[in-house]
């Protein structure tokens, strides 16, 4: 017993091992992405104010978009890692390709919506000045969505494959594409005219189109690519394609969706309490989202993983994978845990210099470290299912956990007397921890149910 004991555990080991070179690459690509937001608000807020509020306002409308686009996409990743690992690479090009055509509607949609946000902002009460710069902001944004859908897509493809540095690569490409742009559009260099922070629109267009060219480009030119036959027009793609990309990616875009929603419905209600609290909550929340690129990034990886092994039909591989990928995050975020209770302060630091807003944030901080285990665990756990296409039932189980459960928790927590008294920003926290435990139980228990189930392909 002991014996068996010590061999599983040398194989989710070495599991865990084969995920790191697939998610630090990932890794790479997500926080490339995430430096391009974060170079539109460092060089707008050199412009003005007012600037830095159009472009954070009009981010506050494409975020939640891109999210769900990218969610909705993301459905590629499953069906071409167990088309590979069943053998049938020369069926992913033409599924990506039919992936195209499905995701145009969406496409149209998010235009449509950027090009109108006007509408948004009157509703809103926004300030007419900041109003006018988000608006130009978006509508500047939106010739980049079919850029960005078809970059997606591609992107996906390749990582579904195993091929994870191409992504990676253009992703950090595009950086010093977007510096240029941002300097080039906002400033008015070159003979184009000043534009402040809408000129950031502009060049995070043109930086989607360059990430989409650069990774046609490799699609094309790499011959590794030549086995997934993209631009081999003569091979079709089934309706039954188009249909299981709709029934897999639409979840997984609501579920991002309504994690995206409900964070920022807190920063509204928090609003009433005062900007001291409402920085101290924004220091955590944009903390917790950068430490949480590297689980997300472990998380993709697994899908990757697990999708090849059904694909080979190692369904007892699968499992292996899903267990070294929770261990692996588990594993992680007992260490970023224990670095943000042990930094908090300095962390906080590093955002702002009021000791207020200081005081506030470290208590933020150490609820956040406590919150990073079932996160960890819940995107894990989500991204093995993906790697089942299993992706309908978990829409339910995040929406029960964050919806019925975290957000009236947290309200009654932060802003009601029925607990005995108003906890401000703290109450939230605690409830988004409640509210992930009860996603990672359902979630895990969900996926030991469709790990061991027959044939481990279906989607209830």
């Amino acid at each position: 017993m002991i014996h068996l004991k010590r061999k599983q555990f040398k194989l989710l080991q070495i599991e865990a091992r084969l995920l790191i070179p697939l998610a630090a690459p990932i890794l790479a690509a997500q926080l490339a992405q995430q430096s391009l937001a974060f170079t539109d608000t460092v060089m707008a807020g050199r412009v003005s104010a007012t600037d830095l509020a159009g472009v954070a306002i009009g981010g506050s409308i494409w975020g939640p978009l891109f999210l769900f686009l990218y969610g909705v996409l993301l459905a590629i990743t499953p069906m071409v890692a167990q088309l590979h690992g069943a053998g049938k690479t020369a069926e992913t090009g033409p599924l990506a390709r039919r992936g195209i055509i499905v995701s145009l509607p969406l496409v149209l949609i998010a235009i449509l919506l950027l090009s109108n946000a006007s509408f948004i902002f009157s509703r809103m009460g926004v300030d007419p000045q900041v109003a006018v710069i988000s608006t130009a902001y978006l509508k500047a944004i939106s010739w980049g969505v079919p850029a960005v859908a078809i970059f997606l897509l591609l992107r996906n493809l390749s990582e579904g494959l195993g091929l994870v540095r191409p992504s990676m690569l253009i992703g950090l490409a595009s950086i010093p594409v977007n510096v240029a742009g941002n300097y080039v559009f906002i400033y008015g260099k070159l003979g184009f005219p000043a534009m402040g922070g809408v000129g950031c629109g502009w060049a995070s267009a043109l930086s989607l189109w360059f990430m989409c060219g650069c990774m046609l480009l490799t699609i094309w030119r790499i011959r590794r690519y030549s086995m997934t036959h993209f631009f081999d027009l003569a091979r079709k793609c089934g309706a039954d394609g188009a249909t299981q990309f709709i029934r897999l990616g639409l979840p997984i875009g609501f579920s991002l969706l309504v994690e995206a929603s409900i964070f920022a419905l807190i920063a509204l209600f928090l609003s009433p309490l005062g900007a001291l609290t409402v920085a101290a909550h924004q220091i955590t929340l944009n903390y917790s989202s950068m430490i949480f690129m590297i689980p997300l990034s472990i998380s993709s990886a697994i899908t990757i993983r697990v999708g090849h092994a059904i694909g080979r039909q190692r369904f007892d591989r699968a499992r292996l994978v899903s267990k070294a990928g929770l261990l692996l995050n588990s594993s992680i975020a007992l260490i970023t845990a224990a670095l943000t209770m042990v930094f908090a302060k300095n962390i906080a630091e590093i955002y702002t210099r009021d000791p207020q807003v200081i005081a506030i944030a470290v208590g933020l901080l150490s609820l956040n470290a406590l919150y990073q285990f079932s996160d960890a665990f819940q995107v894990g756990a989500a991204a093995a299912l993906r790697g089942y296409k299993d992706t309908r039932v978990p829409l339910l189980m995040v929406i029960v956990a964050y919806w019925v459960i975290g957000l009236p928790l947290g309200y009654s927590l932060a802003l009601t007397d029925f607990w005995g008294g108003q906890l401000g920003a703290r109450g939230f926290w605690i409830s988004l921890i409640i509210g992930l435990s009860v996603a990672a139980v359902l979630l895990g228990t969900r996926l030991r149910k469709v790990g061991y189930r027959e044939g481990c392909f279906a989607s209830e």
